[in-house]
């Protein structure tokens, strides 16, 4: 929340209703395009004031998007390189890494302005909030580690080693745990929130970027960029129990709690793939903008926003026309493809500032 990006994404505070069964109705479908800065890298959900924050990784700046009438409301001034960001609820902050200046800005959202830097890792892209503990978890992608903020006194106060090229962490409240996305080793690290240390690792698919966590099923979304699928982690068992196969790299994912539903940005294809969780298959693909990156979903008008990097353009996308067919309930261009995922964002705009040309290191 995307997750990635990511990659970042919003902690559900509480436990969806299942949807009943129903066929699907009408094909889903962008119902909306927002202009927004140079580079659209990570998005982010504000349940409190039904805004979208998005991060410009090419304008040292966040746009905000508000749900109602889907315009920029306000821009935010932040580091070099913002990648990813998360919503926490318990303070009403965001808080956006900054990739080239290893820090993390955290903005207060009464007043769209940076309250805090907090200096992180090396090359932060994806972000996590626990709102449990009141922490925030920052994936270093060049340290190989994660950082802890405390959002009560904005101060690291654990950084936790784990696998190379750390990239998108998302937060298992059911689990207390938080999953990380490790791009080099196709591997994910999941981290006890209890003791902010290394409890488990688990395999997946080809380059992890972006994660989403399913608070119905207990299950951890991965998108594998280099497999062009999307690997499902049971959190009961820190195994993998299926595999979907879905659009050319899978970027990030986003869960929507409404329709147990899980949207994935596919950057080579200008799509967002929608599987049901019910039956862990792909149910509808909707065309958006150009290089999909980051993806968050809009709990309050059942909304989904795809923050499209080539485009510089977000597509809004109507969730609910999108259905369940059961009543059960997170980079890496080619050289031709415009820049797009966020682990492209930490490698290329660390090393050489050209994003939408290269290769991520780990592609190489």
């Amino acid at each position: 929340m995307a997750q990635a990006f990511v990659l970042a994404a919003v902690v559900l505070a509480s436990a969806p209703l299942a949807p009943s069964a129903r066929a699907q109705e009408q094909p889903p479908q962008a119902v909306a395009t927002v202009g927004v800065g140079h580079g659209p890298a990570g998005v982010a959900y504000d349940q409190a004031k039904g805004e979208v924050f998005v991060t410009d990784l090419l304008n040292k700046s966040v746009s905000v998007i508000s749900d109602v009438t889907n315009t920029v409301v306000a821009t935010v001034k932040v580091g070099s390189d913002p990648a990813g960001d998360a919503y926490d609820p318990s303070r009403g902050e965001v808080f956006v890494t900054n990739a080239l200046d290893n820090t993390t800005s955290v903005i207060s959202d009464s007043s769209d302005a940076v309250v805090a830097t907090v200096n992180v890792g090396g090359g932060p892209t994806g972000v996590a909030v626990d709102p449990a503990k009141g922490e925030v978890f920052v994936a270093n992608y060049l340290g190989d580690t994660v950082s802890v903020i405390s959002d009560s006194t904005n101060s690291v106060v654990a950084t936790v080693a784990v696998g190379h090229y750390p990239y998108a962490p998302i937060y298992d409240p059911s689990k207390g745990e938080v999953f990380v996305t490790d791009a080099l080793d196709n591997a994910t690290s999941v981290i006890s929130d209890a003791t902010n240390a290394l409890v488990a690792t688990v395999g997946v698919g080809g380059g992890p970027t972006g994660s989403a966590y399913d608070l119905a099923k207990g299950e951890v979304f991965v998108t594998n960029y280099l497999g062009s699928t999307v690997s499902v982690i049971s959190d009961a068992t820190n195994t993998v129990v299926a595999t979907v196969k879905v659009g050319t790299h899978p970027t990030d994912v986003a869960y929507d709690s409404m329709t147990g539903q899980v949207f994935v940005t596919n950057a080579a294809n200008n799509t967002v793939s929608v599987i049901s969780d019910a039956t862990n298959t792909v149910v509808a693909t909707v065309n958006v903008g150009s290089a999909p990156s980051g993806v968050d979903y809009d709990a309050g008008k059942g909304e989904v926003f795809a923050a499209n990097n080539g485009g510089d353009t977000v597509s809004v996308i109507s969730a609910a026309s999108v259905s369940a067919t059961s009543s059960t309930v997170p980079e890496f261009p080619t050289a031709s493809l415009a820049f797009i995922a966020l682990v492209a964002v930490a490698t290329v705009a660390l090393v050489s500032r050209r994003a939408r040309e290269a290769r991520p290191a780990f592609e190489r």
